[in-house]
């Protein structure tokens, strides 16, 4: 599926919508470049989990916690050199427990992943807009408003 925003907010909304949708056990492989709109996507996410704290990149501790609805482990595994490097923090509780994990620059710990996981990839446009790729996306159809012009 082929998905389009055309601002920030816009992609705040469409992580909404997705984070209103996931349940428990939900694993998001989020993928782009530096300032693709990874964490971006991940605010819109909590906020559709009813997550009220601000959302921040976890790039320098690794693993953020917050709680709403489900729990959010939001995962930021750029800084790691390796898929045991990932492993070693503990995360498998987080990747098959009862919360949903949003895990950044996932192409890095990808055999770590469950087969499973929901995959997004984001790319940014020069206009400021941003290109949306998602697979395995289990839950229907999205809003109109985001499917590519």
């Amino acid at each position: 599926m082929l998905l389009h925003t055309r601002s920030a907010e816009q992609t705040i909304s469409l992580g909404s919508f997705i984070g209103s949708k996931l349940r428990p056990g939900d694993v998001l492989a989020m993928r782009g470049t530096l300032a693709a709109g990874k964490t971006t996507m991940t605010k819109g996410i909590a906020r559709g989990l009813g997550i009220g704290e601000s959302v921040t990149s976890p790039t320098f501790t690794l693993i953020s916690e917050y709680y709403g609805r489900l729990p959010l482990y939001h995962m930021d595994v750029y800084r790691l050199d390796a898929v045991e490097d990932f492993e070693n923090l503990g995360v498998e509780e987080m990747l098959y427990g009862d919360g949903v994990c949003v895990v950044e620059w996932s192409e890095k710990v990808s055999a770590a992943l469950p087969s499973e996981s929901i995959v997004i990839e984001l790319s940014a446009n020069d206009d400021g807009s941003r290109d949306i790729r998602v697979e395995r996306w289990p839950y229907g159809d999205f809003p109109d408003e985001y499917t590519r012009d």
